[in-house]
């Protein structure tokens, strides 16, 4: 059982940066490729980024590619996404989520585990 906590987001204007991080509980937390996914009201929950046990590999969705860095601290079992350049189109209830798989089939499986969500919104 892993259980994940994201904290960080928040009220910010275009441009602004913000760094999200999803604590996980456990002591297996390096046997589970970590992800963040966004869904936006109205619309269903996408995948955004994932990362691999190690920390070696990562995999972006298109419209983050450039502006968005997923990373992960295994000692401290905690996972972050530091977002860059952010759009209102970002605005988003963003979501860890845990994997038993790799980081490449988060991309289009659902997590093992989710967190419950931290909010990010983007004004104009």
């Amino acid at each position: 059982q892993v259980q994940l906590v994201e904290s960080g987001g928040g009220l910010v204007q275009a441009g602004a940066s913000l760094r999200l991080s999803c604590a996980a509980s456990g002591r297996t937390f390096r046997n589970y490729a970590m992800g963040w996914f966004r869904q936006a009201p109205g619309k269903e929950r996408e995948f955004v980024a994932s990362i691999s046990r190690s920390g070696s590999s990562k995999v972006y969705t298109d419209s983050v590619k450039g502006r968005c860095t997923i990373s992960r601290d295994n000692a401290k079992n905690t996972v972050f996404l530091q977002m860059n350049s952010l759009k209102p189109e970002d605005t988003a209830v963003y979501y860890c989520g845990a994997s038993l798989g790799t980081s490449s089939s988060m991309a289009v499986t659902t997590p093992d585990y989710w967190g419950q969500g931290t909010q990010v919104t983007v004004s104009s």
